[in-house]
């Protein structure tokens, strides 16, 4: 099995210590540009905190908006504190923005692993100024100095924020424009793949490319269900024939597909869900099969115990892009789906008890084994108490019965270590 893991995150449980009125929540205005640096005191990100319920194998960010929840992923990951928990550049995209929100998701990819907050069209929502404040971003030198990327018609940072901003324009247009910069600052890190998504697919559908290209700094790109749009041939051809994974590939059309397989190697990443299942049940199980897939180095493969895993809820899709620097960062997780009816979908509990740690050997001891943890999205409207006691239960680490081949390997290895 694999090394044990540090079961609470250390971000996590500095932000639970500060909203508990253990550290201070004053801050001033924002600081420009090469001042005094980032503030020196950890920030509550929601009136009724960041980390609102912390048990033994989930932590739960978020509040009641997705700007909260943005918010509260930003703070975990970078406190601020110091130059090596700032990051270098923050994403500001426009909530009612979904392609965009969702594309931008790659620049949550390491090297630069940038957060994402929201905002309200051209209006910057308090939480949001707040957490970019506190993080006080360094800048992205292969973008000059930039310190935010604004994404589209979205609000403009606090004054002393250098921002470099992407026109607003179609969603494959955007897409790409948000490629572009990908690869530039990946530079020689710069992925070989892309994740093509439909046009027209449903969000909850859609919601596990963001993780997918976080954790593996492909960017997404949209196609028509009739042609690939000039914008996203663009981009697959300046990468040279990359491999291009294909989510929900029936939603396109042969003409489509042909097309793309002009441009590079087109792999479909199984959907998985049964004929006749409701459009929430195709969701949950569409999220489990991203997580199971692997292609070559490309993918989660996600079919053993000791990983991090993310939940959020298919009702609020903008969780996905938000909740991406979870999977490009510390326990790397890939994204999965709740319904919204107040317990684990059926799906989902079949996919956890097949990744839950266990041991079996009684001299083996569990401090030893592998473990799991699930970072949970949003408040209880969102994710209800029930499930994430249930989903707290399915990730930890159990005793299960010996195998007659496990007990006899056991026995072997006794008796040669007496010898």
């Amino acid at each position: 099995m694999a090394t044990a893991r540090h079961r609470t995150p250390p971000a996590a449980l500095a932000l639970a210590l500060a909203l508990l009125g253990l550290a201070g929540c004053g801050k001033g205005g924002p600081p420009p540009s090469g001042a005094a640096g980032p503030a020196r005191k950890l920030l509550a990100v929601a009136p009724t905190g960041a980390v609102s319920v912390a048990t033994r194998n989930t932590t739960r960010l978020g509040g009641a908006d997705v700007a909260s929840d943005a918010a509260a992923v930003a703070r975990a990951v970078y406190p601020g504190l110091t130059a090596a928990s700032r990051p270098s550049a923050v994403v500001l995209v426009d909530a009612h923005d979904w392609p965009a929100a969702l594309a931008a998701s790659v620049l949550a990819a390491a090297p630069t692993n940038a957060p994402i907050l929201y905002s309200e069209g051209e209006s910057l929502p308090a939480i949001s100024r707040q957490t970019l404040e506190a993080m006080h971003p360094l800048g992205a030198s292969a973008l000059g100095g930039a310190q935010v990327i604004r994404v589209g018609a979205t609000a403009s940072p606090p004054g002393g924020y250098p921002a470099r901003t992407l026109s607003a324009a179609a969603p494959a247009a955007v897409a790409a424009q948000l490629a572009r910069v990908a690869l530039a600052l990946e530079g020689s890190h710069a992925a070989h793949a892309a994740i093509v998504i439909g046009e027209g697919v449903s969000r909850p559908l859609a919601m596990p490319a963001a993780g997918l290209a976080a954790e593996s700094g492909a960017p997404i790109l949209f196609v028509g269900h009739a042609r690939v749009p000039g914008a996203t041939a663009a981009a697959l051809a300046a990468m040279h024939r990359p491999s291009i994974f294909v989510l929900d590939a029936p939603a396109l059309s042969r003409a489509s597909l042909a097309e793309l397989r002009r441009l590079g190697a087109v792999t479909a990443i199984p959907a998985g869900a049964a004929a006749g299942a409701s459009p929430e049940q195709a969701a949950v199980q569409n999220a489990i099969e991203v997580a199971r897939f692997t292609d070559g180095d490309f993918g989660w493969g996600v079919k053993e115990p000791g990983h991090g895993l993310v939940f959020a809820s298919l009702g609020r899709p903008l969780d996905a892009p938000a909740a991406a620097l979870l999977s490009a960062t510390g326990e790397y997780g890939p994204l999965l789906l709740l319904d919204g009816s107040g317990a684990v979908p059926p799906a989902l509990v079949h996919y956890l008890a097949d990744i839950q740690p266990a041991y079996s050997d009684p001299q083996f001891p569990a401090v030893r084994g592998a473990y799991n943890h699930g970072w949970l999205i949003g408040d209880e409207a969102a994710i209800s108490a029930v499930s994430q006691a249930e989903i707290d239960v399915m990730l930890e680490i159990a005793a299960r019965p010996q195998t007659n081949e496990e007990a006899s390997a056991s026995q072997e290895s006794s008796s040669s270590l007496g010898e």
